[in-house]
């Protein structure tokens, strides 16, 4: 199913959808964790802050990895840089 044609039948979702961040890597990470309110309230704040969110800050990083399994070096590159290799 797309998201035109579950969009009447479930608008909420709908809505959510259009509202989460851009960068792919966030997506998976908050679809992981179970969505914006579950990750949100392992991090201890707000569903609000996690949508408004374009990356993970930096210091929310190790616990994002930690929660949903998604590598430091894949949610912010730009600062642990790319993962070595064995």
């Amino acid at each position: 199913m797309d998201v035109i044609s579950s969009c009447p039948s479930n608008p909420r979702w709908c809505r959510s959808i259009t509202t989460m961040p851009k960068d792919k890597v966030l997506r998976d990470a908050i679809r992981i964790a179970g969505g914006p309110r579950a990750l949100a309230r392992s991090l201890g704040i707000t569903h609000v802050a996690v949508i408004r969110w374009a990356r993970v800050p930096p210091l929310r990083v190790l616990e994002v990895e930690r929660l949903t399994g998604i590598s430091r070096h894949q949610l912010r590159p730009d600062i642990f840089g790319p993962a070595k290799r064995q």
